[in-house]
């Protein structure tokens, strides 16, 4: 029951990690630094003033008017679900390793990152190469 419980917060925390820095990354993020900004600011007022933000419908509107969007929006756009594919196959990869190692530590500001690095002797092979791969794509 522990573990399903935190494998379901832990689960929570990473969407909303995800979600967030998708819709900051977009630059469509109201109100904050990244409202107005990014490379899709421009193609959300052009093609999604009018929906309402929230629930990822602004990143369906992008999604139905991929072909139309600017370069650099489509571009963005296909760099963070890169991004958010990577962080699922990490998330799969270190999954049974946070549930063994890291069960205590609460999610959030990077403790359950920090928690597997600690114990880097004693993570599974999958884990330990995907952390090894994100160490090495961001040198």
């Amino acid at each position: 029951m522990a573990n399903s419980a935190l494998i379901r917060k832990w689960g929570i925390v990473a969407l909303m990690i995800a979600a967030t820095a998708f819709w900051m990354n977009l630059g469509v993020v109201r109100g904050g630094s990244a409202h107005g900004q990014g490379p899709c600011a421009d193609d959300v007022q052009r093609f999604c003033k009018d929906v309402q933000p929230g629930g990822g419908r602004i990143a369906r509107c992008l999604k139905e008017h991929e072909d139309n969007v600017s370069p650099a929006c489509r571009q963005q756009m296909a760099d963070v679900m890169k991004r958010m594919h990577e962080f699922h196959a990490f998330r799969e990869a270190c999954e049974d390793d946070v549930l063994r190692l890291c069960a205590g530590v609460k999610p959030g500001e990077g403790r359950i990152i920090n928690c597997l690095k600690e114990y880097e002797n004693k993570l599974s092979p999958e884990c330990k190469a995907k952390i090894e791969a994100h160490k090495g794509e961001h040198k």
